[in-house]
């Protein structure tokens, strides 16, 4: 029995696990009497709680997706996309240790107490309550797009002008697949209008029951409901239960799909043998080495701006259950990501050429590899994937308004009141990411967005943490230049005609095109090019030229050859401002040009800090003591000796010197301790053998 494409088993397990969730929220909200206990749990999570709060906070199906897209789209070096976080997670035993030890509540009140400045708190409540809605857009769109690819509608129910539009799309990769000298003039004319069609999002590989609105709000009301009765505690205690079932929805397509090609044999006759180099070839990926470099050199800056990880290393009883919860829930993600980028390689061999979306891969891999029952237990795993990750943010988003906005304009209200006040605010921030699913449809522009972005607050809380010489004057000039360069200018150039349409902005690299030996796969010996799949044939690609300053150009009429061009997608104001400075683009490839936005993103904050604060002047000298003297202090086991453990380092400020690698400097620096080194040099070797793992899958034969 069906219902708009779906099977009643399907329907029955979706709502068993909706029932489970509300229940679990009722029942963790029943303790929150306070501030403290609703936003932190009351700092009593231990180390088992953290490893999946941090797994599941960190942990969401748009990753799932846009890795495989990626890997779907790019081959194996398109899966940096999300994998280069792994060279990160060193970095989280520093990051967790800093966010326990400030013993603050949100990152809004880090920069009201290091810079003395509730302006600068607020504005960083601001910028991410508005970020909030974009990351609120990308969970709502992944699990919007696969419930429309689990649930297509027959061709008999499409209009004509729809089905057209499928056809369309058919004929297109039809002729893709030949190369440029196996088409006919007829062929490369009607290719040429095909894709400038496809470029401008106009073709279709199907059509769904499931409409993307109503979906976004009947989910997005599940998690407002459990998240706003619970809180933070509700977060933790759920996010067990989805942390198991993040493991199933990544796992249980693999044996399947494999399966069906015919095992890892059967993988690699049907995927072309570059897609299977970890770093992809310069001339064809989009990820050469450099590329992945700069995009973690960026992310690197950025991830210390996330509000959550502020609350959730904030809500561990000390910084060592924040220290190891999040290493050990990051490393089981890395692990799990594996499986991402099989499920990527899979749905290459199934369905190259035949999906219009490649945001659409996970859901044509479900509904085709799974059968009735199976398929509900898939979408409640993208459930509780998105789900592990919008209570976490919801509740930090809520409590950053509360303490860094509401709280500062109406002082002395009881705690009963913040907390009704906070409830509100994680309804109206989980509701304004359906504003961002409808408004931006493609998921890797998303995720390039938010890699560069967070970097504008990520660069002045690495340096102010470790740099006396900070200024609040130099954030200040920092947050609007970059802002408007990173942010505004992206965002209003896309909007208008006249930049979209300014032939200084519609500059192209060079085409070009790409001989490369390779083992012959089916379509090739069914196209003729070789007699058995496996023998090495030379083979053609064509490179078309790809926008510079907007991240595709294509003919405003595709029909017509002599149509002017116009810009599409994100304009690259990075790239624009390097112009500037006589910096052609015209030569780079692909990955060049988007390792040169990230090394942009990523030092370009840092160089604006330095000048200024050397040229500004500093916070008071009392007043950084006492914001070090907690750096330097671990938290120590009841509430009433963390304090005087902490004034005592603030009135002594000089046994602090011997602890620093530059003593009597402004840089705060400490020396590593022995957890330090255990911790940090551990987590480089797990980093080593998640990348042997990684190697070992892509060359299994």
């Amino acid at each position: 029995m069906q219902f708009l494409g779906l099977h009643v088993f399907d329907i029955i397990v979706l709502l068993i696990y909706l029932v489970v969730i509300l229940y679990l929220g009722k029942k963790a909200g029943e303790g929150n009497s306070d501030t403290d206990e609703f936003f932190l749990a009351g700092r009593s999570l231990g180390k088992f709680y953290q490893f999946f709060l941090n797994f599941g906070a960190s942990t969401n199906a748009d990753q799932a997706v846009a890795v495989t897209r990626e890997t779907y789209r790019q081959g194996v070096g398109g899966m940096w996309i999300q994998f280069l976080v792994l060279f990160l997670t060193p970095f989280y035993w520093f990051t967790a240790l800093f966010f326990r030890r400030v013993r603050l509540t949100t990152l809004g009140d880090y920069f009201t107490e290091r810079f003395k400045s509730p302006f600068l708190g607020g504005s960083y409540a601001v910028f991410t309550l508005l970020m909030a809605f974009v990351g609120g857009g990308v969970g709502y769109m992944v699990a919007g797009k696969t419930m429309m690819a689990i649930t297509p509608k027959p061709a008999e129910m499409l209009t004509v002008e729809q089905r057209t539009t499928v056809e369309e799309f058919n004929e297109y990769h039809e002729l893709d697949a030949l190369t440029i000298s196996e088409r006919t003039e007829v062929q490369q004319a009607r290719y040429d209008v095909l894709q400038q069609k496809n470029l401008r999002g106009e073709l279709r590989s199907f059509y769904s029951y499931t409409d993307p609105l109503v979906f976004y709000f009947a989910y997005g009301l599940i998690v407002a409901v459990y998240t706003m009765m619970g809180g933070f505690r509700a977060a933790a205690i759920t996010d067990v239960i989805q942390g198991f079932l993040i493991v199933l929805f990544s796992m249980i397509l693999i044996p399947l799909g494999l399966s069906k090609l015919g095992g890892f044999e059967g993988l690699h006759a049907a995927v072309p043998a570059f897609k299977f180099e970890l770093f992809g070839s310069v001339s064809l990926s989009e990820y050469g080495w450099y590329t992945i470099f700069a995009m973690a050199c960026s992310n690197l800056v950025a991830i210390v701006a996330i509000a959550q990880n502020m609350q959730t290393a904030g809500s561990a009883t000390n910084e060592n259950s924040a220290r190891f919860g999040i290493i050990g829930g990051m490393f089981f993600k890395r692990l799990l990501m594996l499986s991402w980028i099989l499920a990527g390689l899979i749905a290459v061999g199934l369905y190259a050429g035949k999906l219009h979306d490649p945001d659409l891969a996970w859901g044509y891999m479900s509904r085709d590899l799974l059968v009735p029952g199976a398929i509900g237990l898939m979408l409640v795993g993208i459930l509780a994937a998105n789900m592990s990750t919008l209570d976490a943010l919801s509740v930090s988003n809520s409590a950053l308004f509360i303490k860094n906005l509401y709280q500062p304009f109406r002082p002395g209200k009881t705690e009963k009141h913040y907390i009704t006040v906070g409830r509100a605010v994680i309804g109206v921030t989980l509701f304004g990411g359906i504003g961002a699913a409808v408004y931006v449809d493609n998921l890797l522009e998303l995720f390039k967005y938010f890699i560069s972005i967070p970097a504008i607050f990520g660069a002045p809380i690495w340096l102010g943490f470790i740099w006396r010489r900070l200024t609040k004057t130099a954030v200040m000039v920092e947050v609007v230049v970059c802002f408007a360069i990173f942010a505004i200018l992206p965002n209003v150039f896309m909007s208008l005609d006249w930049a979209r349409t300014n032939p200084a902005f519609l500059q192209q690299t060079d085409s070009f095109s790409h001989m490369y030996k390779a083992p012959a796969l089916s379509e090739d010996v069914a196209l003729g090019r070789a007699e058995n799949v496996g023998d090495s044939i030379e083979k053609e690609i064509f490179i078309e030229s790809k926008g510079i300053f907007f991240e595709k150009v294509a003919r405003q009429n595709p029909e017509d050859p002599n149509s002017p061009l116009i810009g599409i997608g994100r304009f690259e104001s990075e790239l624009w401002v390097m112009s500037w400075f006589g910096v052609d683009f015209t030569g780079f490839k692909k990955s060049q040009l988007v390792a040169a936005r990230f090394f942009f993103n990523a030092f370009f904050p840092f160089v604006i800090l330095i000048l200024v604060s050397l040229l500004t002047q500093p916070v008071s000298k009392r007043r950084l003591d006492y914001f070090f003297a907690k750096i330097y202090t671990p938290v120590q086991a009841t509430p009433e000796a963390d304090k005087l453990a902490v004034a005592h380092a603030a009135a002594n400020p000089t046994e602090r010197e011997a602890k620093k690698i530059f003593p009597k400097s402004s840089w705060e620096i400490a020396k590593p301790d022995r957890m330090d080194i255990i911790g940090f040099g551990g987590s480089w070797v797990a980093v080593g053998v998640v990348i042997l793992l990684l190697w070992a899958m892509v060359s299994i034969h």
